[in-house]
């Protein structure tokens, strides 16, 4: 199986949505893409928590601390 990515992940979550809010499944269906949408959101979740980890760790300054800087983007 391929290593799923954050945004493979929220792709199939944008779908179930949509699907889900079409409203033309059956319930027992719309239940199981329900909890696959629920596994998918908690996997994106995790992923963000992660990432965000990750920046701060790269932005801390040599005592550890924070450092909060303007994002400049690069043109």
């Amino acid at each position: 199986m391929a290593k799923k990515t954050f945004e493979k992940a929220m792709q199939q979550l944008e779908q179930i949505v949509a699907d889900l809010e079409a409203g033309d499944i059956p319930l027992e269906k719309a239940l199981q893409k329900f909890e696959e949408g629920m596994a998918l959101s908690k996997y994106c979740a995790q992923r963000l928590d992660e990432t965000e980890k990750k920046v701060s760790l790269l932005l801390a300054d040599n005592q550890g601390q924070l450092e909060e800087t303007d994002f400049i983007e690069e043109s």
